[in-house]
């Protein structure tokens, strides 16, 4: 390193750089050593996935809280996206599932933003196709847009064997993220794995309408598919952190609604949102 006093030339700092190149190149190799006692480990404490929601939600949290400098968040939140969910397919290999109608280019980013390209990506043209997929695996993943319900997908996840809801991407969720389509994770994850800040409930109701959808709207999100029955409507309603179910029914049956069922079919982090300027 060049003296305090001394101005440092560009091979004094690009010496630098390949020392921290190197560091860091290092440490990852350690990192990756360790997988096998990891393995090891959860084969006698763990079950289920490798996956495991609810740290990769804490993870990076914790990672936006103390990011400062010039490097741009979404470089760094890549970088560990990548990192952590290498890791996660080296210790239990697993299949990304995709449905594709939602947009193509803009589910590949979120695909290859949160899950790097080591992990094999699988197309599908509706979101039933990720479900089924993800229903006769073992450990896959599937990616279905938070958005968009010209079909009910998610009533085939009311069974219990069925698998559930366990993310909602982005982690950290800001207005010009690269990746920033909402996506729904679903997959089969151990019960000690799950995050459950916000419930994800199906629900079916009829006498849904403009009224019943505001309502609904001011106090939690959702998707909804039409339901011919009853000038009815599938819901999958996101309870938020700090409201009941409960709560969030009487609000639609007193917008004019009636309940015809209504099921658990997962939970995910709450929404983590940070301000452009920190990115």
């Amino acid at each position: 390193m060049s003296k305090p006093n001394e101005t440092p030339t560009l091979a004094d700092l690009r010496a630098e750089i390949d020392r921290i190149d190197e560091g860091m190149h290092t440490l990852l190799m350690e990192r990756g050593e360790i997988i096998d006692r990891l393995i090891a480990t959860k084969r006698s404490q763990e079950t289920g996935s490798a996956f495991r929601p609810a740290r990769e939600a804490e993870m990076m949290r914790r990672l936006v809280k103390r990011h400062k400098g010039k490097l741009p968040l979404d470089t760094a939140e890549g970088i560990w996206r990548v990192i952590i969910s290498t890791f996660t397919y080296v210790q239990a290999p697993f299949s990304l599932h995709a449905d594709l109608s939602a947009g193509d280019a803009a589910m590949r980013d979120s695909a290859r933003f949160h899950f790097g390209f080591t992990v094999p990506f699988v197309s599908h043209t509706g979101a039933a196709g990720v479900v089924a997929a993800v229903s006769a695996s073992k450990g896959d993943l599937g990616l279905v847009s938070a958005t968009t319900g010209s079909t009910a997908w998610w009533t085939a996840l009311e069974f219990d064997s069925a698998p559930k809801i366990i993310a909602r991407l982005p982690f950290v969720e800001r207005s010009d993220h690269p990746a920033a389509l909402p996506v729904f994770v679903i997959s089969r994850v151990a019960a000690d794995a799950m995050v459950t800040e916000t419930g994800t409930w199906s629900v079916r109701v009829s006498g849904w309408g403009a009224k019943t959808a505001k309502a609904l709207s001011e106090v939690a999100g959702f998707v909804a598919a039409p339901d011919k029955a009853f000038d009815g409507a599938a819901l999958l309603i996101s309870v938020p952190q700090g409201k009941t179910f409960d709560a969030v029914i009487d609000v639609l049956v007193k917008a004019g609604a009636t309940v015809r069922s209504s099921a658990l079919v997962g939970s995910h982090a709450t929404r983590y949102t940070v301000a452009a300027e920190k990115a």
